[in-house]
C-alpha cells in the first residue's frame, strides 16, 4: 500500500476530515537522519500531520511549516509540506533516546517537552498567516488538537501513531484530523467527541489492513461521509545547490571572507534531507561577489 491522504466531509459538511497512510515517508526520515525510535516517532507523527494539513491548502505554490520549539531532549522539529502531498522535516537531535513509558510506548512526551508550538502558512500572499500556541503534553496529537481549537477557532480531534520495529524501523504510522464546522449541531459534537474516546490507536487499526478511507468510514461511516479525494503523499525536499548558493549569499561579508580567507572548500548540509554540497573557494568567491552585488 502506498502512502497517500483521503480528505471527506461527514454530517451534511458540518465535519471536515482528513486521513492518511504515511509509513513509507516515516521510514524514509528515518533512514536519512538515522533516527533513535522516539525520534521517529515524534517527527513521524508530525510528519503525518504536516502533510494532512498540507492538503488543506489549494495553491501550487502554498507552503506550510510547523514547528517545535521546545526544551526537552529533542532539542526541536521543523516540518513543512505543500499542497501536494509532499512533506520533510528534521530533528535537532535525531539520535536522542530515553527510557519508554511501558513496554511497547515511546514517550515522545517527555522527549519533547515544553515549549512552543507554531503554524505559518505562505498562501502567496504579502503577509503569511501564522499562530502558536504553547505545547500542551508533547504528544502531537493532543497539541494539534490545542493549536486548530485555540488558535484557528476549529474545535478538532488529532489522532497520530507511529509504530517502530525492533530494528529500528517504521512498521506503521498514519493518522486523523477531525474537524467541526461552526453550524455543526450538538447532536453531531457529541457523537464525534464519544466515538474518538472508544477509538483503538491509529496504529492498531493500520495493523489490521485499514487504510486512510477505512479509518475514516470507521469513525463516520453512519454520519454521511463523502470521500471526495485521495492523493498520494511522499517525503521530499526540493533543496539543490542553487538554492544553498542563494542562502550562503545572505550571509554577513565578514563571516563569508573568513571563511574564504581559510583557503578550504566547505561542505553544506541541507537540515531537511541531509544531502551534502561543496563549495570550492572559487565558487565561494562568486557567490560573495553576488551576494555584494545583490546588497
Amino acid at each position: 500500500m502506498n502512502d497517500y491522504i483521503a480528505r471527506a466531509t461527514a454530517a451534511d459538511n458540518s465535519i471536515r476530515a482528513f486521513a492518511i497512510r504515511s509509513t513509507d515517508l516515516v521510514e524514509e526520515a528515518r533512514r536519512i537522519h538515522h533516527m533513535s525510535p522516539v525520534c521517529t516517532a515524534a517527527l513521524g507523527r508530525l510528519l503525518s500531520a504536516g502533510a494532512m494539513m498540507g492538503s488543506m491548502m489549494k495553491g501550487d505554490g502554498d507552503l506550510l511549516t510547523i514547528q517545535y520549539r521546545c526544551d526537552g531532549p529533542i532539542g526541536g522539529m521543523t516540518v513543512t509540506a505543500d499542497s501536494a502531498g509532499n512533506v520533510k522535516g528534521y530533528v535537532a537531535n535525531p539520535q536522542v533516546d530515553i527510557p519508554r513509558k511501558y513496554k511497547g510506548k515511546l514517550d515522545v512526551g517527555s522527549a519533547v517537552g515544553h515549549g512552543i508550538l507554531s503554524v505559518s502558512m505562505d498562501l502567496g500572499l504579502r503577509d503569511p498567516y501564522s499562530g502558536q500556541c504553547e505545547i500542551q503534553t508533547g504528544e502531537i496529537g493532543d497539541d494539534l488538537a490545542y493549536y486548530f481549537t485555540m488558535s484557528e477557532q476549529t474545535p478538532s480531534a488529532v489522532g497520530l501513531g507511529v509504530k517502530v520495529d525492533t530494528d529500528c524501523s517504521v512498521l506503521q504510522a498514519g493518522g486523523f484530523i477531525l474537524q467541526l464546522m461552526p453550524f455543526a449541531s450538538e447532536e453531531t459534537i457529541s457523537a464525534l467527541e464519544t466515538r474518538v474516546a472508544e477509538l483503538e490507536p491509529v496504529t492498531a487499526m493500520l495493523e489490521r489492513g485499514m487504510g486512510p478511507e477505512e479509518i475514516l468510514t470507521h469513525i463516520l461511516g453512519d454520519m454521511g461521509l463523502d470521500i471526495f479525494e485521495t492523493r498520494d503523499c511522499r517525503f521530499h525536499c526540493d533543496c539543490s545547490k542553487e538554492r544553498v548558493s542563494r542562502a550562503l549569499a545572505t550571509l554577513n561579508k565578514k563571516d563569508l571572507d573568513e571563511i574564504i580567507a581559510d583557503g578550504e572548500s566547505i561542505e553544506v548540509r541541507c537540515w531537511f534531507c541531509n544531502k551534502a554540497y561543496q563549495f570550492s573557494i572559487p565558487e565561494l568567491t562568486a557567490i560573495e561577489e553576488y551576494g555584494s552585488r545583490q546588497g
